[in-house]
């Protein structure tokens, strides 16, 4: 009889601490949209964001996509968790990575095709801009330092010199497979974009926690993420990446060998790190799944790493030449004047309107969901294995993905256009979505939607 009377008042109580964590996200939110709008002219000015903390302007619209991206949401909200839970496993993951899709593609077209959609990717500061010239990729590779810095006659354009040169040799080898343009671009990078949904999905499985797999997938084929998923080269780093981190939990998984798996994620993790020199930072995720599996047979995954970075030195980029370079061009732009005062928090904000209330609500849960251990015992041994045992693997890949952007936004490399920088992190926050009551789904999924649709309509965002 008290387990019975007991239940409802617990339910109360962890229901009323999500709420406590959606409330803090939202008032954070609030502040950094209110705090730009009573500052002076010259100060907001100075954000480089005309809709801060999120890059854009405001511009109340719809389109035709408005009405496809209500009717995904509200059948998403009441049917999602229930399929989520029945249907056979690969079904599942095909429903995730479609649904997730189709919401995308639906909030892209609530700005038009042009505007939401082919012309993202080509414009004067995006990779597409410099494909053409590219007459010789070796030559490029090889001089690709020599371009990053700015106030130069041949300057890499804004993302190009901001990034190393495996993002534009992807967009180059795109075009040489006859695949160019701004909607080949932008396809490709949102079907790989919307797989990272898949991916987490498949982490959080791989590492023994199926039913946490299940109830996090509408979740992921629903995130406010899509916005920026669809379009930019960042969904692309974030696919590349959330592969790696998949792979090589499957390979992992106790009594199986999978080296080529290993092997495979080690050079995706690999040439992450030649899309984007922030990616570093997804060591942290990696870190996560060798604490539960351990880095014993990941010695396949290691080489893969080397071969992506022994192939990018033999043609002549040195990665760390060109983080240098980059950390010097930072400052040659809008970088020194962008405040840190308010983008090192601003940032944050700018993440909750990616990851969405649910997810801060869920983060709530992930103090008690680590089973941290509380003190030091002298077997260090016995204390991991108790630890792997008790840790909730959904969890565990939230606090990596919440680490790891947290990095970011403390280097001092990160102030503004977030919501898009730190989709690779972003994807894995979304992970804690797992940890909130199957009881309180449908209502946090309506959360979801409705602050996503807000979003979409609100803002015309540049990215």
């Amino acid at each position: 009889m008290r387990k019975t009377t007991d239940r409802p008042l617990r339910r109360a109580i962890t229901g009323r601490a999500d709420l406590y964590g959606a409330g803090a996200a939202a008032a954070l939110v609030a502040l950094a949209i209110l705090v730009p709008l009573l500052g002076s002219d010259q100060w907001r000015d100075s954000l480089y964001a005309a809709s801060a903390p999120i890059f854009g302007s405001w511009d109340p619209h719809w389109g035709w996509g408005t009405a496809p991206a209500i009717a995904i949401g509200a059948l998403v909200t009441l049917y999602g968790p229930g399929l989520a839970a029945r249907l056979p496993w690969r079904t599942m993951l095909l429903a995730v990575w479609l649904t997730g899709l189709a919401w995308a593609f639906a909030l892209a077209m609530v700005d038009g095709w042009q505007r939401g959609f082919t012309g993202r990717l080509d414009n004067s500061h995006e990779y597409l801009h410099e494909v053409g010239g590219v007459t010789d990729i070796g030559a490029m590779l090889r001089g690709f330092a020599d371009r990053i810095l700015d106030f130069q006659p041949d300057s890499w354009t804004t993302h190009v010199s901001g990034h190393p040169p495996g993002a534009l040799l992807t967009f180059v080898l795109l075009d040489r497979a006859g695949l160019g343009g701004g909607t080949w671009a932008a396809l490709v990078c949102t079907v790989i974009g919307c797989s990272a949904a898949v991916a987490v999905v498949v982490a959080i499985r791989a590492l023994g926690a199926p039913d946490r797999a299940r109830a996090a997938a509408p979740f992921l084929a629903l995130a406010p993420a899509v916005i920026w998923l669809a379009v930019s080269a960042d969904a692309l780093f974030a696919g590349v990446t959330a592969w790696a981190v998949a792979l090589l939990a499957l390979a992992l998984q106790p009594g199986r060998r999978r080296p080529i798996a290993a092997f495979v994620a080690g050079l995706l993790f690999g040439y992450g790190l030649y899309l984007n020199y922030g990616l570093v930072l997804m060591a942290v995720p990696v870190l996560a799944v060798l604490a539960l599996r351990g880095v014993c047979r990941a010695a396949a995954a290691a080489a893969g790493v080397l071969v992506v970075v022994a192939a990018f030195t033999a043609s002549g980029f040195w990665w760390l030449d060109g983080y240098h370079l980059v950390v010097e061009r930072y400052y040659q732009g809008i970088a020194t004047t962008r405040p840190v005062s308010y983008w090192v928090w601003g940032n944050l904000a700018a993440t909750v309107c990616v990851v969405g209330l649910a997810s801060a609500a869920a983060l709530t849960r992930l103090p008690g969901s680590l089973a941290l251990p509380t003190r030091l015992r002298p077997n260090l041994v016995v204390v991991l294995s108790d630890w792997r045992e008790r840790v909730d693997p959904a969890a565990l890949l939230a606090a990596a993905g919440l680490l790891a952007l947290l990095a970011a936004d403390l280097s001092g490399l990160s102030k503004a256009e977030t919501e898009r920088i730190w989709l690779p992190f972003d994807v894995w926050v979304l992970a804690a979505t797992a940890l909130l009551p199957g009881w309180s789904a449908r209502r946090w999924l309506a959360v979801q939607a409705i602050g996503t649709l807000l979003l979409a309509h609100l803002i015309l965002t540049n990215w």
